[in-house]
């Protein structure tokens, strides 16, 4: 197997075609010193950086690329409701008060985000509305359950079950069998977000560098320095918030934090295709690999749903993605993308986020296992709150248990690829 890539993509996302103005920011040119410097321009360390020089606190931040070209502003676009699972999900392991703990940092995650598009005058296309859709009838039970144990445990009143008439309905496909309708959360353009937020931390006074890859971080005599080609930051902190894309430079987070291909396909708009989505919600559904999709604005299908868990990338994005649209829209056989792109995420073991200590001074956060549009928002502010001297929900996740992955970095690759292959399996029986 090859080694993992850097850059991203195969293929310019939908997402940057979209978008008027995409600010650039200078390299660093020569060394320079912080408070903070932060490795990463995306949702975590954007907000990190802008949170931390509101506060008047001293904040450089390098992205090997162009920001938003990670995870951040590629994804899906998706919130979801609470962490990675449904709550009741983490009940046997963690107890109901801790589960709602995280609930409800999920939803305070939630609320931050949509409060700072709008503080910041950023549009970023929000559209409500959310369904999970289940693709097998065994899950009816645990669907039926659900919006109950939402609203009585979790005060969440805000979902309903679908039968199969208002699923079917509210997709245009009668491919599913049934649904839970969430209309408390919803969907966004990732990149008008990223785009802002950088904006915003610019304006903070955060010292933003792009095409700056970090080489070295090391941490000695209280000081803790970010080599890169163009120079050295000395700071008195640092935040690592590279997530799927660390690679070699911070060891302890590499082996915490797995990266993952996932990739998605955008239609033209379907105004030739009104039963499709009509309300344009997001839906994912029911499988371990999961598929996820909504409507855009002007009235595209954005489709994920192929994910690789070895480091080789796919020839044929596309191919891969229209067998899966066709299997539940039919209509859209032969309907061309316009766009098909790719990206990693960074997952790990349990699916909650890494957040540790690494070294001294330093602090990585990442692995947001696919539910990182508002929790790696929150967690970059929360990081920031924390060095402001503010007690925050950020130690939920800190003493959270997060092992490594098995078989180091020359076996874990090919081990999850088994293991996640196996789930994938399962999905199709």
């Amino acid at each position: 197997m090859m080694a993992w890539q850097s850059p991203i993509s195969p293929g310019i996302s939908w997402y940057e075609d979209s978008i008027d103005d995409r600010p650039e920011y200078p390299p660093l040119d020569g060394s320079t010193t912080a408070s903070v410097a932060i490795v990463g321009g995306g949702f975590t360390g954007l907000q990190a950086a802008y949170n931390l020089a509101k506060a008047g606190i001293d904040v450089v931040l390098v992205e090997a690329h162009r920001v938003g070209d990670g995870a951040s502003g590629r994804n899906g676009g998706q919130f979801g409701t609470g962490q990675r699972w449904w709550p009741e999900e983490y009940e046997d392991e963690f107890g109901l008060t801790l589960s709602k703990q995280l609930f409800d940092m999920a939803e305070n995650a939630k609320r931050y985000v949509l409060d700072f598009a709008r503080e910041h005058d950023i549009d970023m296309d929000y559209v409500q509305g959310h369904m999970l859709v289940a693709h097998r009838t065994r899950f009816e039970k645990y669907f039926r359950a659900n919006p109950e144990i939402a609203a009585e445990r979790y005060n969440y009143p805000h979902l309903h079950f679908m039968e199969k008439e208002e699923t079917a309905t509210r997709l245009g496909s009668a491919r599913y069998q049934f649904g839970v309708y969430d209309k408390n959360t919803g969907h966004i353009h990732p990149m008008k977000l990223v785009v802002g937020l950088a904006r915003a931390a610019q304006a903070a006074g955060a010292k933003i560098h792009e095409m700056t890859p970090a080489t070295k971080i090391s941490s000695e005599g209280g000081k803790v320095r970010i080599e890169t080609a163009r120079g050295t930051i000395t700071a008195d902190k640092a935040l690592v918030a590279t997530d799927a894309y660390t690679e070699t430079l911070e060891p302890v987070t590499s082996t915490h934090v797995m990266p993952i291909g996932s990739f998605i396909g955008a239609t033209p708009p379907l105004d030739n295709f009104p039963p499709i989505l009509p309300g344009k919600e997001s839906v994912a559904d029911s499988r371990f690999v999961v598929r996820y999709f909504r409507k855009t604005k002007d009235n595209r299908l954005l489709f994920g749903g192929r994910e690789i868990y070895s480091s080789e990338k796919p020839n044929e994005i596309s191919d891969h993605i229209r067998k899966q649209v066709t299997e539940i829209y039919p209509a859209l056989r032969d309907v061309p993308f316009t766009h098909a792109w790719g990206g990693y995420v960074g997952i790990t073991m349990p699916r909650f986020p890494f957040v540790r200590q690494v070294a001294p001074n330093v602090t990585a956060i990442g692995g947001y296992s696919g539910h990182g549009v508002m929790l790696a928002n929150y967690c970059g502010k929360l990081y920031a709150d924390v060095l402001s001297g503010k007690e925050t929900e950020l130690e939920l996740f800190r003493n959270l248990k997060v092992p490594a992955f098995p078989g180091g970095r020359s076996l874990r690759a090919p081990l999850l690829f088994l293991a996640l292959s196996w789930y994938a399996m399962l999905d199709r029986i």
